[in-house]
């Protein structure tokens, strides 16, 4: 699983402008089981997505499609963790630790 922590390197004028075709993709990888929750942070000066995979590059790739990222909006910082531990709702994400 993966934390990407979006930041914003534009003014929130631009980010908003470019905000419609943002949520579009951002729908496109939920429709694909990519992401599992997603937000702005507060203070409004980027955003968190849950994505849900095990290839670093896989999700790389895909972060460079986002709207924001190829208009330059954003910076993206992903961090790679284990979900061994999840609610409920989301147990078919559970992974193992290696032995």
């Amino acid at each position: 699983m993966f934390v990407l922590e979006l930041t914003y390197t534009a003014p929130l004028e631009r980010i908003d402008a470019a905000l419609p075709d943002h949520v579009a993709w951002l729908q496109g990888r939920y429709a694909s089981g990519d992401f599992i929750a997603s937000g702005r942070k507060v203070p409004r000066d980027g955003g968190i997505i849950l994505a849900v995979g095990d290839d670093r590059a896989r999700i790389e790739r895909l972060v460079a499609t986002d709207p924001f990222s190829v208009a330059g909006l954003c910076e993206y910082r992903i961090t790679e963790f284990l979900a061994t531990k999840t609610s409920p709702e989301l147990a078919a994400h559970r992974q193992q630790p290696p032995s």
